[in-house]
């Protein structure tokens, strides 16, 4: 057997285990393009009223300039994604983008996120 015959099936299978985990705001960085699963503290919540689609922004793990992920929904979406909340752990499913170096998801219905329960110790 090649090695390309052997390649392919563990890139495969390597691609099946990423797939369905969830990455740490801190890390999302590295899957921009990627249709993923991202996990954070939220830590604020804004809406511009004055921008163009008025926009929510959700900051992950620090707040704006210093957010280490950024969720964003539309006015548009608002009704879908339903009231996310201010405080708390999130997880949120999408394609990851980057919008001035920060990485984000864009929510558009209430199937994009979830939040996580409290560790407890």
């Amino acid at each position: 057997m090649n090695r390309l015959s052997l390649t392919v099936p563990c890139l495969v299978l390597f691609a099946c285990a990423v797939q369905g985990q969830n990455i740490p705001a801190g890390e999302a960085s590295k899957h921009i393009g990627e249709q993923a699963t991202v996990c954070g503290k939220i830590t604020s919540k804004h809406t511009a009223d004055s921008a163009r689609g008025k926009p929510t922004f959700i900051d992950i793990d620090g707040a704006f300039p210093h957010q280490t992920f950024t969720l964003v929904i539309w006015e548009d979406d608002k009704a879908k994604v339903g009231d996310f909340p201010s405080t708390g752990t999130v997880c949120a499913t999408g394609k990851i983008a980057e919008y001035k170096g920060v990485p984000q998801i864009v929510l558009h219905d209430a199937k994009g996120w979830s939040l996580t329960p409290p560790v407890t110790k």
